[in-house]
């Protein structure tokens, strides 16, 4: 199954790469502060991980952002395409698993189902 890696610049992004290559397992790169993300993509991990999960609530940005203050899934899902730096990341998708954060026990599981 393809392995998606959305990322940004961070150390845990780096630590997410480095997981895979040392298991030689193959992903696709996606830089989402660049790139963004889609509404699909971005649906698809909301449903695998929930939306508290999703948002970098900690960020100075996600604070200044209207969706901080919003209870409206479709407002805080377009506020999180344009804006690509309110999601925590990195996102690490697998079909329809998902995981936001550095999650290598979630990743080593995948491994042994035959997920990844």
């Amino acid at each position: 199954m393809a392995l998606q890696i959305f990322c940004g610049k961070g150390f845990d992004t780096q630590k997410a790469e480095r997981f895979f290559k040392e298991r030689r397992i193959s992903y696709q790169k996606i830089d989402t502060l660049k790139y963004g993300i889609s509404r699909r993509e971005l649906e698809s991990v909301l449903s695998a991980v929930g939306m508290d999960s999703l948002c970098d609530r900690e960020s100075r940005a996600f604070r200044e952002s209207v969706i901080a203050y919003t209870q409206n899934r479709d407002t805080i899902l377009e506020g999180l395409m344009a804006s690509p730096a309110l999601l925590r990341l990195p996102i690490v998708r697998a079909g329809r698993n998902a995981t936001v954060g550095y999650a290598p026990d979630i990743w080593e599981t995948w491994i042994q189902k035959g997920i990844i």
